[in-house]
C-alpha cells in the first residue's frame, strides 16, 4: 500500500492543464492507479484526481459503496476514467455541498450540472460511456476539474456557503475531512 501525498490549495501543480494518458495498461499506470486508490481510501476521500499528487495526467478515479465525509450520498460505482469528455444532458444545474482532499477542512456550496454523460477510458484502454445524475454526476465533475487546473472554490458562486467544516458541521468528525 502506498499512500501518497496530497497536494494542497496553493501548489501551483494544481492549476495545470493536465496532459493527455497516451499508453494504456502499462506497469507504470497500474502502479500509479493502485497508489491512487490507497491514497483516496487513506483520506476517506470520494475521488481523486493525479494533479492532486503531483502527476500531470488527465486521469481521475472515484467511487465507493459509503463514504464517511458524504455519509448520505448514494454509492458511486468505483471507476478509473482516463482522457475524460463530459458533456451536460441539459442545462439543468443544481446547488450542492462539495469538499476536497486538496482544500482540507473546507466546504462550500457549488452549482454543477445536474445530469451529464462522460466518456474516457479504463486502465486498459477499453471505452467507457456513461451517463450520470446527481452526486455520482457532481463527483466526476469535481474531480475532471482537477484536470483543468480548476479548485472547487473557484466554482463557487454565494461565498456566505463556504466556510470551515467544524463550523459548518458541528456534528461531523472532524478527522474526516483532512
Amino acid at each position: 500500500m502506498t499512500v501518497r501525498e496530497i497536494l494542497k490549495m496553493g501548489d501551483p501543480r494544481l492549476l495545470r492543464v493536465a496532459e493527455p494518458v497516451k499508453e494504456f495498461n502499462t506497469p507504470e499506470l497500474n502502479a500509479l492507479i493502485a497508489d491512487m486508490f490507497d491514497t483516496m481510501h487513506a483520506a476517506h476521500g470520494a475521488g481523486l484526481a493525479a494533479p492532486q499528487i503531483g502527476v500531470n495526467l488527465r486521469l481521475v478515479i472515484y467511487g465507493f459503496k459509503q463514504n464517511t465525509r458524504y455519509p448520505d450520498a448514494p454509492p458511486v460505482p468505483e471507476t478509473v476514467l482516463i482522457n475524460p469528455k463530459l458533456r451536460p444532458l441539459s442545462s439543468e444545474r443544481e446547488e450542492g455541498w462539495e469538499g476536497c482532499l486538496s482544500v482540507p477542512g473546507l466546504r462550500g456550496v457549488v452549482p454543477r450540472f445536474s445530469s451529464l454523460h462522460y466518456e474516457g477510458f479504463d486502465q486498459f484502454g477499453k471505452a467507457i460511456s456513461r451517463d450520470a445524475d446527481g452526486f455520482h454526476a457532481r463527483v466526476v465533475q469535481h474531480e475532471c476539474d482537477h484536470l483543468d487546473g480548476i479548485l472547487y472554490p473557484m466554482r463557487i458562486e454565494d461565498f456566505s456557503q463556504f466556510g470551515y467544516v467544524d463550523v459548518l458541521f458541528p456534528e461531523m468528525d472532524p478527522n474526516e475531512d483532512d
